[in-house]
């Protein structure tokens, strides 16, 4: 099937000079919003990296797929409420045909060697984190940082992977060291929190 112009972009992996820190910000996107802007904020300025990259994912495995938008509707939408340049919106996920987190984290290995990564996670993803396929080979792979998300606050305390994982977590205000660090090491960032999620946005269009 023909890909349209956007699509054939979006399925590059972004650009980036040897040696830069880049946070991986996965996600459905379904739709994009403002209290993905605001985490990705925190993360570029507590963490100091030089770049995010939204990956925006052809299909969550966790999560049903029916209310799922097009691709190429999501990847538009992101970049229409993303303005910081230091954002960029890929799919290669869906180039190379992959679905699940840790081999995401494996292909951005193999193709960027001269680049140092971060996995941002959503707090409200802590909880759900051990039924990720292979969880703790994606903590094995590069640093973690989670970030605060309403009602998550406490999930670091709680999580069966964060328990598990607790032994690895350094304070906060050594976030700025995180992506120099060895895994599996991992934080959890407070901050301005938005409400917002796109489930309620979708059930408010429907509205």
């Amino acid at each position: 099937m023909k890909q349209s112009p956007i699509l054939r972009e979006a399925m590059r992996i972004p650009a980036a000079g040897d040696g830069a820190r880049i946070g991986l910000f996965g996600g459905s996107f379904n739709p994009p919003h403002e209290g993905h802007l605001n985490l990705c904020d925190l993360a570029l300025k507590r963490l100091e990296l030089d770049q995010i990259w939204w990956l925006v994912t052809p299909g969550n495995p966790l999560k049903d797929l029916k209310e799922l938008a097009p691709l190429e509707k999501r990847i538009m939408q992101c970049r229409q409420i993303i303005s910081h340049p230091r954002i960029k919106v890929t799919a290669f996920e869906a180039a190379h045909k992959v679905r699940y987190t840790a081999d995401t984290l494996r292909l951005v290995k193999q193709l960027r060697p001269r680049n140092t990564f971060v996995w941002l996670m959503g707090a409200d993803n802590l909880a759900d984190f051990h039924r990720w396929r292979d969880w703790r080979e994606i903590a094995n792979m590069m640093p973690i940082a989670v970030i605060d998300r309403p009602g998550s606050t406490l999930s670091y305390h709680s999580g069966q992977a964060s328990i598990a994982l607790s032994k690895y977590r350094i304070d906060e205000g050594d976030a700025p060291l995180l992506s120099r660090m060895k895994p599996s090491v991992w934080t959890f960032l407070h901050g301005p929190r938005s409400s917002l999620s796109s489930t309620q946005l979708r059930a408010e269009q429907k509205v």
